[in-house]
């Protein structure tokens, strides 16, 4: 994960060839001629597409993730704290997001509204934000109803700060996983719609797009479709254990009352 994120910022100058760069010499071909990973139909280099495509890989996902916590994190702990019609609300649009198949959905608004990268980013933040409203309300539900919330009340402090200093550090444990799950989802969604075609430029060095444009390829230079696939994997698991610990250390350090 780390590697990937080095390459996100900087990616740029471990590449051996300008990525952009074709060679129809060598369009098509294996590993060979400094080409690490070979070329692709236009001869530009796999491996430097792959080096400075983390930059696409990543910053949708990372936007659409950190977007998700911070308005599904607010939207669950204002609807676990206040209730009401606030929760309600917060439930039924919940509700109707999960009732609708995302992938579809995805497909039929990026294709309808015209494409681009950050219009698949505002799509997929949409349908991920309900996940992490119902998770951190439930978590944020188990705190509410605890004394030390009765007793912040009764002490006069504002729902404010009750919710900032006193549940929502119990809270963080469960956002932060879920911030990082839906980091993977993001990432998949982005991957899945640039295999499809939609949302990035025709030649954009993204992970999901050289995955497409390697199939017909896959007998010339396999490393074309397997390569982003096989990073797609990894950032993928790596996220996910990170997640995976990043709960059980919050949990185990404990939360404030």
């Amino acid at each position: 994960m780390a590697v990937v994120l080095l390459c996100a910022v900087a990616g740029e100058l471990f590449v051996p060839f300008d990525p952009a760069a074709q060679d129809p010499l060598r369009g098509a071909a294996g590993p060979g001629d400094g080409h690490l990973l070979g070329t692709d139909e236009l001869g530009r280099d796999v491996f430097s597409q792959l080096v400075v495509g983390a930059r696409w890989a990543l910053t949708g996902p990372v936007v659409v993730a950190l977007g998700c916590g911070l308005i599904g994190g607010t939207v669950g702990l204002a609807a676990a704290y206040f209730g009401g019609w606030t929760d309600a609300l917060a439930n039924r649009f919940a509700e109707l997001v999960f009732a609708m198949p995302a992938l579809l959905v995805a497909i039929v608004v990026v294709g309808v509204v015209g494409g681009g990268y950050w219009v698949m980013a505002a799509v997929l933040l949409v349908l991920s934000v309900p996940s992490v409203i119902r998770l951190c309300r439930s978590a944020a539900l188990v705190q509410v109803r605890l004394p030390y919330v009765d007793a912040a009340r009764t002490i006069g402090l504002s729902p404010a700060r009750t919710i900032v200093r006193h549940v929502l550090p119990n809270v963080v444990p469960t956002l932060v996983a879920t911030v990082l799950l839906d980091f993977v989802a993001a990432l998949i969604g982005f991957a899945a719609l640039s295999f499809l075609g939609i949302g990035v430029a025709p030649g954009s060095p993204d992970w999901g797009r050289l995955l497409g444009a390697g199939q017909p390829l896959i007998a010339v230079n396999p490393w074309l479709s397997v390569a982003p696939a096989v990073l797609l994997i990894l950032t993928a698991a790596s996220a996910t254990l990170l997640g995976d610990w990043a709960h059980e250390r919050l949990a185990r350090n404990g939360g404030h009352r």
